[in-house]
């Protein structure tokens, strides 16, 4: 588990980054969103929930910190008409939907007003990679000065993601490795980080 933050001055402007990875990534992340928003620190971002029926996970929703929600996949269902399937296991995954929620935010929040503000990614995965305009604002968001990117990332495992290699050994990137036996822990330790990398 990493503490602190590394800074990096890009065109004068400073600015810093935190991801986790792990189990219970989440719902961390989102008490981390409420701990911030209440210490009237300026968070926007998505998360990914999953979505069950009959105590079974048939997929995924993005859901925006102001609370609209889209499928990001489903099992076994059909892309719609004329699009491309793109899939992850049984899962089929919505990039038209993801995008339209998605996207929006990451952009506004490198244009939305002065002082540093907090950009929330859950998450930067499997699924999201599919599309290549998520990858360019990712990229944008993390180069953009006096955003601070609290996102998540999965663990290595199988073919390796470019993007999330690419994140995981930036020099300005603290990585905290979330298990189920830290995860309560590590939520004052995020929240301190991101407080601290605001100064």
């Amino acid at each position: 588990m990493a503490c602190g933050s590394h800074s990096e001055y890009k065109g004068g402007a400073e600015y810093q980054t935190e991801i986790l990875e792990g189990v219970g990534k989440t719902t961390l992340i989102r008490k981390a969103s409420e701990a911030l928003k209440s210490s009237r620190v300026p968070v926007d971002g998505f998360y990914t929930e999953e979505v069950r029926q009959g105590g079974r996970r048939i997929g995924f929703d993005v859901v925006t910190l102001s609370g609209t929600r889209g499928p990001l996949s489903r099992i076994g269902s059909e892309p719609p008409p004329g699009k491309r399937e793109f899939r992850v296991g049984q899962y089929v995954v919505d990039v038209t939907s993801f995008e339209q929620l998605a996207l929006p935010v990451l952009r506004n929040a490198g244009i939305s007003g002065p002082g540093q503000r907090v950009c929330v990614i859950d998450e930067i995965g499997r699924m999201e990679l599919f599309s290549q305009t998520f990858i360019q604002v990712v990229h944008q968001t993390l180069s953009t000065p006096g955003i601070i990117v609290l996102g998540t990332i999965p663990i290595p495992k199988g073919k390796p993601l470019a993007l999330v290699e690419e994140i995981r050994n930036r020099s300005d990137i603290k990585v905290f490795n979330v298990t189920k036996e830290n995860r309560n822990s590590l939520l004052q330790d995020i929240v301190m980080c991101v407080q601290s990398s605001r100064k």
